[in-house]
C-alpha cells in the first residue's frame, strides 16, 4: 500500500526544517552516537544491577516460595516484615542499624576533635613543619582502614576469641572485652582513618577565611567567643556539615574493620549484617538491608552536594585584599608541633611499626633477638597446616598479587579511558540531555556504599541473563564492579579535564580533513595525557586497597590480596596476614606518592575514595 500525499509530506516534514537541521548537527560527529553508546553500557553495568538488587527486596526468590507461600517473582512484603518486624529483626537489622549509627556518630565526634585541631594547627598557626605534616596527616587516609585494626588487635587483643594472644597480654595486662573488640576500638579506628577529611576540609576553608572580618568585629568591641560564634562558626558550616556528612556516609559501608573486631563477638554494623546474609543465600533480606545502605549513603552525599553549593559563597567573601592571618603560638608552638607528631605517631607510624614487627617475631611481644625470625616472609617448612612457607615463597600470595595488579590494573584502565570519553561527550556533544544523563549515571555509584554495590553485582551476574552467562566465580565480575564503582571519580577527572581544553585545535585538525579518530588519537589524548595517567592510577589506588566490594565478589580461585590478607586472618595466620597487609600498604603509598610527583600537586591538596 503506498503511502498518501499527506503521510509523505508529513514525513519529510520530520526531516525538514529546524528540527532536522538539529538532528543533522546531533549526528554530524560520532560524538552522539559514542555518547548514546556510553550510555547503553553505564545503564546495564551501573543503574541495572543497583535496580535488580532493589526490586529483589519486594519480589519472591526462589528459596523462600514456601515460607512466603507466594511464587517466585510476585510482588512481596515478606522480606520487609521479616527484616523490620520478625522475631530476628533485632538482630539482623535493627541492632545492626542503632551500631552503625552510634559508630558513625562517634567517629564523627572524634574525627572532627583530632582533624578539626589538627586542620587549625596547619592553616592558622606558625607550628614547625606544617608543610610535612599537611602531607603526613593525610597518610591513615592512603592506607587501608583496616589496617589499623590488624594492629589494633595485635596490640589489645585478648582470649576471648581464641587464638593467638596480644601483645598487651603476653605482658603481663590483660586488656577487657571493651577495649580489645566492639564500639570503641571500631569508633577510634575510622575517626582516625577518616579525620583526614575534616583537616583538609576545614583547613582548606580556613585558610580561605579573611581574617580581617574577625578584625573588624574585635575593633567593634566583639569578644573572642562571639566572633567564634557569630561570624567563623556560620562561615565554616558548609565545610563543618560537609565533612560531618561524608564521614557518615564512608562510616555506612565500611566493612574490614568490623569484621575483624566486631563480628567475632558479634559486634555487627549493617555492612557486615549484609555481608552475613549474603554469606547464607537470603537474596531477599540482603536487598533489603543494601536498600537501607544507600537510602542513608544517597541521603549523607545529596546533602553534602548541597553544602558544597552553599559553600561556593563562602569563598567570595574577600575581597582582593583578603588576609589569612598566621597566629603566632609562642611558647606553644613546639607543644603544638609535638601534638601533631603524636597524631601521625597513633594514626600512622605506630600501626605500621606494630604490624611489621609481628610479621618478625616468632612469640607475639617477646622482644628478645633469639625471637626475630623472618620465617613468615621466606621461611620454609612453617609449623602451620595451611601456610607451610613465608609469603613470599606461598604460591597462593604470587597468584594473589597477579591477580590483584590485572584485574585492578584493567579495571582502572577501563574506568580512565572511559572517564576520558564521558568527559569527552558531556562537554562536546550537542545533544545537552545525553551529557547531563552521563554525568549522573556515573556518579551514581559514588551514592552507593561498596558492599552495596557488590550486592547489587552479585544480584544482577550470579546467574545467566540472556545472552550474558553467570559471571560469579570469575574474575570479569570483579572487573566490572570495580570499573563501574570507581566511574565517578574517573569521569568526574574526565569532565573537569576537557573543559580546560579548547575547541581550537580539534577545529584547525578538521579544517585540515582529519577524521574524529585522529584527531582524538593525534590531538586530544596526547595534551590530556596526565589526567589521562591520573585518572587511570587514583582508581588503581583505590580499588587496591578497597575491600568491601571484593570480599563479596571473589572466592578462592579470584582471591586478590585484600581477600587473601582476610582469609589468612580468619585461619589465625596473623603474622602472615600483617605481611600481606604491608605490602598493600606499600603499593598503596608508593602508587600515591607517584601520583602526586605525576600531577605536580600536594597530597593536601584533595584527597579522594569509596
Amino acid at each position: 500500500m503506498k503511502p498518501t500525499s499527506h503521510q509523505t509530506s508529513r514525513t519529510a516534514g520530520l526531516w525538514s526544517g529546524p528540527r532536522a537541521y538539529t538532528m543533522r548537527g546531533w549526528f554530524a560527529e560520532p560524538t552522539t552516537l559514542i555518547g548514546l553508546l556510553l550510555v547503553i553500557l553505564f545503564v546495564y553495568l551501573i543503574a541495572g544491577p543497583i535496580l535488580l538488587l532493589l526490586s529483589d527486596g519486594i519480589t519472591v526468590q526462589f528459596a523462600d516460595q514456601r515460607r512466603a507461600d507466594q511464587t517466585t517473582g510476585e510482588l512481596t512484603t515478606y522480606y520487609l516484615e521479616r527484616a523490620l518486624l520478625s522475631p530476628v529483626a533485632q538482630d539482623l537489622f535493627w541492632r545492626p542499624l542503632l551500631n552503625t549509627l552510634l559508630v558513625a556518630i562517634g567517629a564523627i565526634l572524634i574525627a572532627f576533635t583530632v582533624g578539626g585541631t589538627m586542620g587549625w594547627l596547619l592553616a592558622r598557626t606558625d607550628m614547625f613543619g606544617r608543610r610535612w605534616f599537611g602531607t603526613a596527616l593525610l597518610v591513615p587516609y592512603i592506607l587501608p582502614s583496616w589496617t589499623f585494626a590488624l594492629a589494633w588487635s595485635t596490640l589489645f587483643k585478648n582470649r576471648t576469641t581464641g587464638g593467638p594472644q596480644g601483645w598487651m597480654e603476653a605482658m603481663g595486662f590483660t586488656p577487657p572485652d571493651w577495649l580489645a573488640f566492639g564500639y570503641l576500638p571500631i569508633t577510634i579506628i575510622l575517626a582516625l582513618h577518616y579525620a583526614p577529611f575534616v583537616i583538609l576540609l576545614v583547613g582548606n576553608a580556613l585558610r580561605q577565611f579573611d581574617t580581617q572580618l574577625e578584625d573588624s568585629a574585635r575593633i567593634l568591641g566583639a569578644g573572642r567567643i562571639v566572633v567564634a560564634r557569630r561570624i567563623i562558626m556560620p562561615l565554616m558550616l558548609p565545610s563543618i556539615l560537609s565533612a560531618m556528612t561524608l564521614i557518615f556516609a564512608k562510616c555506612l559501608g565500611d566493612f574490614g574493620v568490623t569484621y575483624i573486631l566486631g563480628v567475632p563477638v558479634g559486634f555487627n554494623v549493617l555492612a557486615t549484617s549484609l555481608f552475613r546474609s549474603i554469606s547464607t543465600s537470603q537474596a531477599g533480606i540482603s536487598a533489603v538491608l543494601a536498600a537501607t545502605i544507600v537510602f542513608f549513603g544517597a541521603i549523607s552525599i545529596l546533602i553534602d552536594m548541597r553544602l558544597l553549593r552553599e559553600a561556593k559563597r563562602f569563598v567570595t567573601i574577600g575581597s582582593k585584599g583578603a588576609m589569612s592571618r598566621i597566629t603566632k603560638l609562642g611558647r606553644w608552638r613546639v607543644p603544638a608541633t609535638g601534638l601533631a607528631s603524636l597524631v601521625f605517631f597513633v594514626g600512622a607510624l605506630l600501626p605500621m611499626t606494630v604490624l611489621f614487627l609481628t610479621t618478625i617475631m616468632q612469640t607475639p611481644a617477646d622482644f628478645s633477638l633469639s625471637n626475630l625470625t623472618l620465617d613468615y616472609w621466606i621461611g620454609t617448612n612453617l609449623n602451620t597446616t595451611a601456610l607451610s612457607t613465608g609469603i613470599l615463597l606461598t604460591p597462593e600470595f604470587w597468584s594473589a598479587t597477579w591477580n590483584t595488579l590485572w584485574i585492578v590494573g584493567l579495571a582502572a584502565v577501563g574506568a580512565g579511558v572511559l572517564g576520558q570519553l564521558v568527559g569527552y561527550i558531556v562537554v562536546r556533544t550537542p545533544m545537552r540531555g545525553l551529557g547531563v544523563f552521563l554525568k549522573q549515571v556515573t556518579f551514581l555509584p559514588y551514592l552507593v556504599p561498596g558492599i552495596a554495590f557488590a550486592a547489587a553485582y552479585l544480584s544482577m551476574f550470579a546467574v545467566p541473563r540472556g545472552p550474558v552467562p553467570a559471571l560469579y566465580g570469575t574474575s570479569i565480575i570483579l572487573v566490572l564492579a570495580m570499573l563501574a564503582d570507581q566511574m565517578p571519580f574517573a569521569s568526574r577527572a574526565g569532565i573537569s579535564a576537557m573543559m580546560q581544553l579548547g575547541r581550537e585545535p580539534e577545529e584547525a585538525a578538521r579544517v585540515a580533513g582529519a577524521g574524529w579518530f585522529k584527531r582524538m588519537t593525534r590531538i586530544v589524548l596526547p595534551i590530556q595525557r596526565g589526567p589521562l595517567v591520573a585518572g587511570v592510577l587514583l582508581p588503581f589506588i583505590s580499588g587496591l586497597k578497597g575491600i568491601s566490594l571484593v570480599v563479596v565478589l571473589a572466592v578462592p580461585g579470584t582471591d586478590v590480596l585484600t581477600t587473601y590478607a582476610l582469609r589468612l586472618v580468619d585461619y589465625g595466620y596473623s603474622q602472615a596476614a600483617n605481611a600481606v597487609v604491608l605490602m598493600i600498604c606499600a603499593i598503596a603509598f608508593f602508587g600515591t606518592i607517584f601520583v602526586q610527583r605525576l600531577g605536580n600537586a600536594s597530597l593536601a591538596d584533595g584527597i579522594g575514595g569509596k
